[in-house]
């Protein structure tokens, strides 16, 4: 199948560099709404026959645009909301979104016992998105959008599919929006045939 891994549109989180993985979580900003608009263009292409998002606000705005363009109910799942910041939570000071960094790209580095400060190992982290990506490709759908959120996805992709490594998802975080694109399934496993626009 193709997996199509994007992330949402910009927050007003975003705007101050707050580490927000909390439910609800931030709307999107006025931009963030255009960028999820601009989506239908960009995915025109695509042959999506499935829509999921997570539980965080950001995610089911950014998809919106899109379910209403073809038609598609959204599946909402917990399992594939941003990593959990635990102690840093709203923290936007640079220490503290590096050592979230930090600890998201050592889980794809194979270090799934790491916690994050009063938050989740990488093997709950990582086995809760793993579930909701099996979920999704038992379906039956032939090609699914799954809006997400940047460390969750750059995390996952990195640990889970062929051609990227951590140097890279470390060094080339994706902007609001952008997309990943793969093909697969979570028995052969998944290949990245694009990383962003």
């Amino acid at each position: 199948m193709r997996l199509l891994l994007i992330r949402h549109g910009q927050t007003h989180s975003n705007v101050s560099g707050s580490l927000d993985t909390a439910r609800p979580g931030a709307d999107l900003t006025d931009l963030g709404r255009e960028q999820a608009e601009l989506l239908v263009e960009r995915l025109k292409d695509e042959p999506v026959d499935a829509l999921h998002a997570s539980t965080l606000v950001r995610t089911q705005q950014t998809i919106a645009p899109l379910a209403r363009a073809r038609g598609l109910e959204v599946t909402v799942h917990d399992g594939i909301r941003e990593w959990d910041a635990g102690d840093l939570e709203m923290n936007n000071d640079l220490e503290s979104v590096d050592l979230y960094i930090k600890v998201a790209m050592s889980w794809a580095a194979g270090q799934t016992e790491v916690q994050m400060p009063g938050g989740p190992t990488g093997e709950q982290a990582l086995g809760r998105f793993d579930a909701v990506i099996e979920q999704i490709a038992g379906s039956g759908a032939q090609c699914a959008a799954v809006v997400s959120h940047g460390a969750a996805i750059r995390t996952w992709v990195a640990a889970r599919a062929r051609q990227v490594d951590v140097d890279f998802a470390a060094e080339h975080p994706l902007l609001n929006t952008q997309v990943v694109r793969l093909v697969g399934d979570a028995q052969a496993g998944w290949e990245v045939e694009d990383w962003g626009w």
